[in-house]
């Protein structure tokens, strides 16, 4: 979802239709956050923890010029133990009438916490089902913009709702938690007949007028979290266009004066569509259909199979489509995890720079992702239990959406397209996950199937842990076909003690040669000799930005070396193997190790070879080459 950066709620109230969407990512991720008056609490209400909800039918009578909502909701469900009441989240502004079972009348209470809490007739045993009828009617509560909103585009009125994180209970009684999703849903809208109402899922029959009401179907088969339901109804106009693959129907509620103008925009739909499906799988939704609907806030939400929008700008299309698989199929587990919606969605959006416009496109746009991630030092993607209390910081533009986004696009590069592409493959489809929740955890556990090995670091580094490094490379020409790289990292943050990343560099030669190498670092002060197919003349860092960092510096040495120096030994001090590096373009003949008293000890012909016979202390070592004898020292542990 996309929210707008808020400084005082007093300065939004007026925001208009007519602002415009930037293409700029980052006020893409900005137009997402959604405002909120106060700091929200966001545990799970453990009242509604004993049931599990398998299907709505949703009946609601609005006006879009009327600040109000009357609705009758039954909901089905499971105890999942036994069970003398039953809670559900609904705003105390909100006035219940009637609530029956089996057309039995219940008693009921209304209380602060916005709860309704049902009294059942009689105890209901674990593993039983039943439904509630739940009639209700009032003014939604007014927080910012609202989970319940009514406006006027070009002198017509419109409605519309908005609930994520929390909002469903301001306007109809539901479990909110992410804990439960809806098998299946009906809603049914009624409203004056002029206007055309939305909603998830497809038209189920045709619509019904009844004098000056008219009451619209809709039906979603797939399950779904109280926070991806909505509404929308005004005076639309329908565009209707079909996908490549799957040919499902995709279909666009727009405000009549604007449809001529963004229709161009529209067209993007299905090819994003398509690109996505290629990468990843064909639309979760494609029984039903794929859509937006126009509405009236900064910004907009991934609403399942239909997404509000305010305006139409390809890269925002892009997220909230992208948000069908990352999202809505699999669902963030807890607040903390929402990275696993907002994150991907940022980074599969950048994508489509990188598939439709240009790499250069692409890397511009992942630059100005890192920009934004180390304006400061600190910050982690994973949150914290007082994190989640903050709609802003549940929302975080520079981590939740940037970050998760670099880290996703570190992880590709650590594990190459094809394993990558092969475990998002393998997380989207999941049985366990597919249509229902995921923590960070369930992905990482497909990432280190197709890698074949532990991630744990890499998770602790880039998504537990805060901050980024800084890297100083020096380099050097070493001989013929090879060069020497010194690599050391500074991190902006204690919480990690090095970043462990393949690091790459471009380097440059006479003439315009060029290549992209990578030096695997896992050690400040490491020592690493690259195959290089030219004397090097000149080096880049990370030239298509595939890792987060700052205040790099690169350097190349005189690239003629003095071979005294070119000749190393280590490790240094040693207990057990001994390496000797040199250069290609120089052959060793003979190591002879001398004791303290000068006594030879030791003899080989190899570049690495057991010296834990030897006694502890400080040992001489002749080297004899192709280019002269050196001598070295070494200090035996």
């Amino acid at each position: 979802m996309k929210r707008k950066y808020l400084l005082l709620l007093l300065s939004i109230a007026s925001l208009s239709f007519a602002q415009n969407t930037s293409h700029d990512a980052l006020n893409i991720v900005g137009a997402e956050r959604k405002a909120a008056s106060k700091i929200v609490n966001f545990q799970v209400n453990p009242n509604t923890l004993n049931y599990d909800i398998t299907y709505h039918r949703l009946e609601f009578t609005v006006d879009p010029a009327v600040y109000a909502i009357a609705g009758k909701v039954t909901t089905t469900y499971t105890a999942l133990s036994d069970m003398t009441s039953i809670t559900f989240d609904l705003s105390s502004s909100l006035v219940v009438s009637s609530v029956t079972q089996n057309s039995v009348n219940l008693a009921f209470t209304q209380n602060a916490n916005d709860e309704l809490i049902i009294s059942l007739q009689a105890t209901q045993t674990q593993g039983t089902s039943a439904s509630v009828v739940i009639t209700y009617a009032g003014s939604p509560p007014s927080n910012g913009f609202g989970s319940f909103s009514t406006d006027v585009h070009s002198g017509a009125p419109i409605l519309w709702t908005l609930s994520e994180p929390y909002g469903a209970r301001d306007w109809w009684p539901c479990k909110q938690d992410l804990n439960d999703k809806v098998n299946s849903i009906d809603v049914y809208i009624t409203a004056p007949s002029q206007y055309v109402a939305v909603s998830n899922g497809l038209e189920a029959e045709p619509q019904i007028v009844n004098g000056t009401l008219k009451t619209t179907h809709f039906h979603h088969g797939y399950p779904i979290p109280a926070y991806l339901i909505a509404i929308a109804v005004t005076n639309y106009s329908v565009y209707t266009q079909t996908s490549g693959i799957g040919q499902f129907p995709i279909i666009n509620y727009i405000f009549p004066e604007d449809l001529s103008a963004i229709q161009s925009q529209l067209d993007q739909t299905p090819l994003l569509l398509d690109l996505y499906a290629n990468l990843f799988e064909i639309y979760p939704f494609h029984n039903e259909k794929y859509g937006h609907a126009q509405f009236g806030w900064g910004g907009g939400m991934e609403h399942t199979t239909v997404s509000f929008m305010v305006g139409f700008d390809r890269q925002l299309i892009a997220h909230e489509m992208a948000h069908q698989w990352f999202g809505d199929k699999i669902t963030c587990g807890s607040w903390k995890d929402i990275w696993l919606n907002e994150g991907f969605a940022t980074y599969v959006a950048s994508m489509v720079y990188e598939h439709f416009d240009s790499l250069s496109a692409f890397v511009s746009d992942k630059s100005s992702m890192v920009s934004s991630i180390t304006a400061a030092p600190n910050g982690a993607v994973y949150l914290t239990d007082t994190d989640i209390t903050d709609v802003n910081r549940i929302f975080d533009g520079r981590l939740t959406y940037n970050k998760g986004a670099m880290v996703l696009e570190m992880l590709r590069f650590k594990l190459g397209d094809a394993l990558f592409f092969q475990g998002m493959k393998n997380y989207l489809a999941d049985t366990n996950l597919a249509y229902s929740y995921a923590v960070t955890t369930d992905f990482q556990s497909h990432m280190e199937a197709v890698y074949g090995s532990s991630l744990t670091e890499f998770f602790n580094d880039w998504i537990y842990n805060q901050g980024y490094p800084s890297y100083t490379i020096t380099a050097q020409n070493w001989g013929t076909g090879q060069a020497r790289f010194v690599v050391n990292q500074t991190q902006s943050d204690a919480s990690v003690s090095y970043f462990e990343m393949p690091v790459p560099v471009r380097i440059h030669g006479a003439g315009g040669l060029q290549q992209d190498i990578v030096l695997d670092n896992t050690s400040n002060g490491q020592v690493i000799i690259q195959s290089v197919p030219f004397p090097i003349t000149s080096i880049e860092f990370d030239p298509e930005v595939h890792l987060i960092s700052k205040n790099n510096n690169i350097t190349l040495g005189n690239a003629a070396f003095e071979l005294e120096q070119a000749i190393a030994l280590y490790p240094n001090p040693v207990a057990n193997e001994l390496h000797i590096q040199m250069p290609s373009n120089v052959s060793l003949e003979k190591v002879t190790i001398y004791n303290s008293l000068g006594q030879k000890v030791m003899q080989s012909n190899g570049l690495s070879f057991s010296v834990s016979g030897l006694a502890t202390g400080v040992h001489f070592v002749d080297i004899e080459t192709s280019e002269g004898t050196f001598h070295k020292k070494i200090i035996k542990k």
